[in-house]
């Protein structure tokens, strides 16, 4: 009997190893879609506009328009279809964004171009979930490593993306950065290869729950004050870094006369800032709290905009998008840890959407507004936005700790 047992849960591992690595190299491969798509995406706007240049980042709100849109379809196309066939699919809209993307560049079509982006934002909805599939597949004492192996899919294509972009942005020269996007449609492509053997569950159906009370009203649970903070603080870090992110490149390159080159480097270590600590930050949470380490990840943020204030040397710039990574890292998987603790199991599904619904409405708001602040106030005016908002953020936290401790005594 235990030998049959013993065998079961070596033949359940086995799959599991077998489906997170498949979904781990699809990671690695269809996650370059966001990095390339920050490193041009707002330069090649700025060069398809016109006289009026406020608009050169509209195309990275297209594309978190399309990430929210993207995240809702595949739940619904996971329930319909099968999680393997929605990749598939996510997989497919992702080439066709590639190829809209580079069409719109030979064009020289401002809002073609936005339209390419809003598709690849879309696919890229779809990346988003693989590391709840790959968390599904697995027992629950492989959970936490299957996760990591997806970061770490993550970090590849950190990697990945700014180096095609770098090699193959002016392969169509004097057709800037269409090279990128061509070359993305073979990379997505590849990917299907390595969703098509998956053996995954369903998923999109919520287990019975036995007992279970009854689920509160929205209106209470987003009242309550550690949701609150949780929400506010999230959403603060993801619009703060987008922010500045969006607006990084077109500074750089426009504002200062840096290569391309250099600017795509640039967002490649935020990349690397922004996931490379994940392995480390769910033990941090744990050893000293969620709200130190998003508290962390603020002050962090601060330290960002205070070397981007000293000055626009190449330093500056590649200093202060590693402090941003490093700090929406720390800030937004806390805040997501303290609002996880805000609601039961069987609330999970409203308050998620509801949470969502608002954090990339925040993050299409704030990439709209990158362009034009930069484009109005310049890249200075930018980085004096954090302050305020991360200072709000770290007195919200410190009502909430001074609130624990009175609930603890």
């Amino acid at each position: 009997m235990v030998t049959a047992a013993m065998d079961d849960i070596g033949a359940v591992l086995r799959e599991a190893r077998r489906n997170v690595l498949l979904l781990a190299i699809a990671q690695a491969l269809l996650g370059v879609v966001g990095p390339i798509s920050f490193a041009v995406g707002g330069v090649a706007g700025h060069q398809l506009l016109g006289d009026d240049k406020s608009l050169a980042t509209a195309p990275l709100t297209a594309f978190n328009v399309g990430m929210a849109l993207g995240v809702i379809l595949v739940a619904t196309l996971s329930r319909l279809i099968g999680r393997r066939s929605a990749f598939l699919i996510g997989a497919l809209i992702a080439a066709v964004g590639g190829g809209v993307a580079a069409a719109a560049l030979f064009q020289e079509s401002f809002w073609l171009f936005a339209g390419g982006l809003a598709v690849l934002g879309a696919s890229n909805g779809f990346t988003q979930k693989l590391r709840f599939a790959a968390a599904d597949a697995s027992p629950s004492f492989f959970k936490a490593k299957a996760i990591s192996w997806i970061l770490g899919g993550g970090i590849v294509s950190a990697i990945l993306g700014p180096q095609i972009v770098i090699f193959a942005g002016d392969y169509f020269a004097p057709v800037w950065f269409a090279g990128a996007f061509v070359a993305l449609i073979p990379v997505c492509l590849v990917a299907l290869c390595f969703f098509a053997p998956l053996r995954l569950p369903d998923g999109g159906k919520a287990p019975a729950v036995q007992a279970a009370p009854p689920a509160r009203p929205l209106k209470e649970i987003a009242g309550n004050q550690r949701f609150l903070t949780g929400m506010i603080c999230g959403i603060s870090a993801y619009a703060l870094m987008t922010f500045m992110m969006t607006g990084a490149p077109v500074a750089m390159v426009v504002g200062c006369g840096f290569s391309t080159d250099l600017a795509t480097l640039g967002i490649q270590w935020h990349v690397l800032a922004m996931f490379g600590p994940s392995f480390a930050t769910g033990w941090l949470i744990s050893r000293f709290g969620a709200e130190r380490i998003v508290a962390s990840g603020f002050l962090l943020l601060l330290a960002c905009a205070a070397i981007a204030h000293l000055g626009v040397e190449l330093w500056n710039f590649w200093a202060a998008l590693v402090l941003l990574g490093l700090g929406w890292n720390f800030a937004f998987i806390g805040a997501t840890a303290i609002v996880a603790q805000s609601y039961r199991p069987h609330e999970a599904d409203k308050v998620q959407g509801f949470h969502d619904i608002v954090l990339f409405s925040a993050v299409a708001g704030s990439s709209f507004a990158s362009g034009k602040v930069l484009a109005a106030y310049g890249w200075d005016m930018l980085n004096s936005v954090v302050w305020p908002v991360a200072g709000l953020c770290l007195f919200l936290l410190f009502l909430l700790m001074r609130a624990n401790k009175r609930a603890a005594v």
